[in-house]
């Protein structure tokens, strides 16, 4: 029975210790209002700086990675065209060996349409010009030819072909323009 007295009292030693835990930690966790009012605005300010700084981070970013498509914009098109020159530079090459200038003038022809494909590819297309009407938008008047076959202001020749790219002017085409025949 004495060991039953010493189990129960034990017991009740340790309910009144645990509870006695439990009271110290509610007075732990109740805080000063004005303490936890300046850890809250301290992270939320924290919270603040972090955000701007990831903002500029990635400000920064973009504008590096846009600077250096800028700077390698010209690398597809300058791909294509390496092949191109290549074979005017061996077209040049046969030439010096030869007097074949049919055979020249079909290796250029062929580095021509190669090149043209490349721009076309690139969404580069030439502006037809002869037997058009003269438009100053898309033709760069060089010289006025009087002629008695065409209407006035209609191109009759050109000097240097113009492009486009994706309908926006790359370069007009330098023509000549035809204007009515001095009556006699």
């Amino acid at each position: 029975m004495n060991e039953e007295r010493n189990t129960d009292d034990a017991s009740e030693v340790q309910d009144d210790v645990v509870a006695g835990v439990d009271d110290a930690s509610d007075d732990v966790t109740v805080e000063d209002p004005m303490q936890q009012l300046a850890d809250e605005r301290d992270a939320a300010r924290d919270q603040a700086l972090r955000a701007q700084a990831e903002l500029e981070n990635y400000r920064k970013r973009t504008n590096r990675e846009r600077d250096e498509e800028r700077r390698y914009a010209a690398l597809p098109i300058i791909r294509d065209l390496l092949p191109s020159l290549d074979n005017l530079q061996r077209a040049i090459d046969a030439a010096s060996h030869t007097d074949d200038l049919s055979a020249m003038l079909q290796g250029v022809e062929m580095v021509s349409a190669q090149m043209l494909e490349i721009l076309a590819r690139h969404g580069a297309t030439p502006i037809s010009s002869v037997g058009e009407a003269f438009d100053p938008n898309k033709h760069e008047a060089i010289q006025q030819m009087p002629s008695a076959d065409h209407p006035p202001m209609t191109v009759i020749d050109e000097v240097e072909r113009g492009y486009t790219l994706n309908d926006r002017v790359v370069r007009p085409s330098k023509v000549i323009v035809s204007v009515a025949p001095p009556s006699e």
